[in-house]
């Protein structure tokens, strides 16, 4: 089961759309450690406090991202402190915590010293606006084109290699994670005055980038004298097929 989109791009433009790792679930979390959890959330941020803990004199607690910004305990006011809570680290030390894209729908709890390598390349995070040349700091879902109820986007990037030849890469990424990617494939597909050129591959999630696949042509590649050939009337159109694996 298929379905295409055929896209016309100006030969003269170029169009738009860190790798990340499976972290293996952990189980074991429990009501008992979800409570116990909720005792570290941070009243400025409501992330979770994890060590070094250094509460206030009152011994409220607020997270190291957190505590430079304040000049005094947000709870109670008085000053904060510079001294550990070695029995509240000891505790941290025993349990899992929820990945702060959990909202986002990640189900990882994980130990505490796993936590911010995990967010780093959790694919739940929010994705920055993959638009190249604007300086757009949106982030957040994107929609562009849908297909069996996900969201695709064409890349269409013009580069100049070293000779001074201009040169066209072509992929397409899925607004979605690495995961939901392997479940589809795509075609590009170049057809114009009895010529055919294709490509076909599986969909980069967004969190991945294209950097790598156009550094390695990983990609559909193809050359101003390419274009031209398949070019009508100054528009390149792209068919692009979307398949379910």
């Amino acid at each position: 089961m298929s379905r295409e989109a055929a896209p016309a791009v100006p030969t003269g433009t170029s169009m738009c759309a860190p790798s990340s790792q499976s972290v293996p679930a952990l189980t074991g979390t429990t009501v008992a450690n979800n409570d116990l959890a909720s005792l570290f959330e941070c009243p400025v941020c409501f992330d979770y406090v994890l060590p070094p803990i250094l509460p206030c004199q009152s011994g409220h607690l607020v997270c190291c991202n957190c505590r430079p910004k304040l000049s005094c305990c947000p709870t109670c006011r008085s000053p904060l402190g510079s001294t550990h809570n070695l029995v509240m680290e000891k505790v941290a030390n025993s349990l899992l915590f929820p990945c702060i894209y959990s909202f986002s729908g990640c189900e990882l709890t994980l130990p505490y010293t796993e936590k911010a390598d995990h967010e780093e390349l959790c694919e739940f995070r929010p994705c920055s606006c993959p638009f190249p040349g604007v300086a757009c700091k949106c982030q957040g879902s994107l929609m562009l084109f849908p297909c069996f109820d996900f969201h695709f986007m064409l890349v269409l990037e013009k580069q100049e290699n070293y000779d001074g030849h201009q040169q066209f890469f072509a992929i397409v990424q899925l607004i979605g994670t690495r995961k939901q990617a392997e479940n589809f494939a795509y075609r590009l597909e170049l057809n114009a005055h009895r010529r055919r050129l294709a490509w076909e591959a599986t969909p980069r999630s967004i969190h991945e980038g294209i950097s790598t696949a156009i550094m390695n042509n990983d990609c559909l590649v193809f050359d101003t004298s390419i274009a031209q050939r398949f070019a009508e009337n100054g528009n390149l159109c792209i068919n692009v097929t979307i398949s379910m694996c």
